[in-house]
């Protein structure tokens, strides 16, 4: 499997071993969070966004988010996110870039950062190079951060300001 990342990512051998230790932190929380009813893994949002408030910092909540995010997907689209792209999500939240071919799940790694860091409150942009990707990945990747009780807009080269609208 080293190999395999090691490929994928192009780190170095010590950095790839601390982002694997960080994954399996994140991996931790599966039996918990799989256990929760919907209701509860949604309240989690609540209750990061009040730690947030109270000073805690994105670097304090973000293996649990990561987590819940994790688990959001599978309840939503029956996605979970491997170790592989949770690594690949962590260099991501890092401001690195993750290379991945396609069909490895590029999509589905962005939501863990982009679920983390809207947790501020203060946006998210998640950017993609057509308006068709655009326009599927915020309805299909939106239904985690929905779920999870976070709101997902769109906007489209073709659309003027007051077309768009936010999804709730």
């Amino acid at each position: 499997m080293a190999n395999f990342i090691e490929a994928i990512f192009h780190l170095e051998k010590r950095e790839l071993n601390r982002y694997a230790r960080e994954a399996d932190r994140v991996m931790s929380y599966e039996k918990e969070f799989r256990a929760l009813t919907d209701d509860e893994l949604r309240a989690k949002t609540a209750e990061f966004q009040e730690k947030l408030k109270n000073g805690a910092s994105l670097n304090d909540i973000k293996y649990e988010a990561f987590a819940v995010a994790r688990e959001g997907a599978w309840r939503t689209i029956h996605q979970f996110p491997f170790k592989v792209q949770i690594i690949g999500a962590l260099v991501l939240n890092d401001g690195n870039v993750a290379e991945m071919r396609t069909g490895e799940g590029k999509t589905l790694v962005a939501t863990l950062p982009a679920y983390l860091n809207a947790l501020t409150g203060k946006g998210v942009h998640v950017i993609t190079v057509n308006d068709y990707l655009a326009k599927r990945d915020s309805e299909w990747m939106g239904k985690v951060d929905k779920f999870l009780g976070l709101t997902v807009g769109v906007i489209l080269a073709d659309r003027s300001e007051s077309d768009i609208e936010d999804k709730r």
